[in-house]
């Protein structure tokens, strides 16, 4: 038995337009009963909101087969037992992941914790906001280190980019949950119930989806429908230090090619 740990942007969508073979890859795993788990570093969603929204594209996934940034950073803290007030940078999806954890949000005195993730509003006063809890002593935790996202005009500032202004104004590096770090990777493993060996790790950023799988000891399929693509590949994995398992056009290669490895 294989397992999937599959990236959402620039994977299977881009924005609000579904990537081509996205519902027939879903329908494919569903039909050879392959386990899955959509893995995704953006922390702007419920799991029930990127289900709906993946509905909307035509690719039927149940909310239980999400698994969030957001939902990775409440389990870390939940873990660490260092306290429940929480500062957050970040929209619905985190606050609603950390809420329903039992973490007090927006509380007068200082809190334990930053927990910062996509804030698309973002501005210097947050970032004042911020810096400010973090030179009192709260720890910094961030939901995701991608600089940049897919999106329907091309690339975006990600949550990363927004942490690199808080660490240089701060000074305090961050506790990353969301991929490559091996907190949501191995949050990610435990929910398929496999053995590491025996799960693909598929998406379209080799120092995110790639990094993560190569350091949870999974086997790794590149897809060339988002951050990388076939004009930038080369630079990426040559900036990246990494090679995946497969090199795939896109989710249908990765069927083809997946169905020609002898040894699965």
């Amino acid at each position: 038995m294989k397992g999937f740990l599959i990236d959402l942007d620039g994977t299977l969508y881009r924005g609000h337009e579904p990537i081509p073979h996205a519902a027939a890859f879903i329908h494919w795993l569903k039909q050879q009963q392959l386990p899955y788990l959509l893995v995704t570093n953006n922390s702007s969603r419920t799991p029930e909101q990127v289900a709906e929204h993946l509905q909307e594209l035509g690719i039927e996934v149940p909310a239980a087969a999400v698994y969030t940034s957001s939902q990775a950073a409440a389990q870390y803290l939940t873990e660490q037992r260092g306290g429940n007030r929480v500062h957050m940078v970040g929209e619905a999806g985190l606050r609603i992941a950390l809420e329903a954890t039992g973490f007090a949000l927006g509380a007068e005195t200082t809190p334990n914790y930053v927990v910062q993730g996509i804030d698309r509003s973002f501005s210097y006063e947050k970032l004042t906001e911020a810096v400010r809890h973090l030179k009192h002593g709260a720890t910094y935790v961030l939901t995701n280190p991608d600089r940049m996202l897919p999106s329907d005009g091309g690339l975006m500032p990600g949550a990363g980019s927004l942490a690199a202004s808080i660490t240089a104004a701060s000074g305090v590096e961050p506790v990353v949950i969301g991929k490559p770090s091996p907190i949501i990777m191995a949050y990610a493993i435990e929910r398929l119930g496999l053995p590491a060996a025996d799960v693909w790790v598929i998406g379209d950023n080799v120092h995110t989806d790639i990094r993560g799988g190569r350091l949870a000891g999974c086997r790794t399929a590149l897809v060339l429908t988002g951050v990388a693509m076939a004009d930038n590949v080369q630079e990426q994995l040559a900036s990246a230090g990494l090679t995946p398992d497969l090199i795939c056009d896109d989710l249908q290669h990765f069927i083809e090619q997946f169905n020609g490895i002898d040894s699965l």
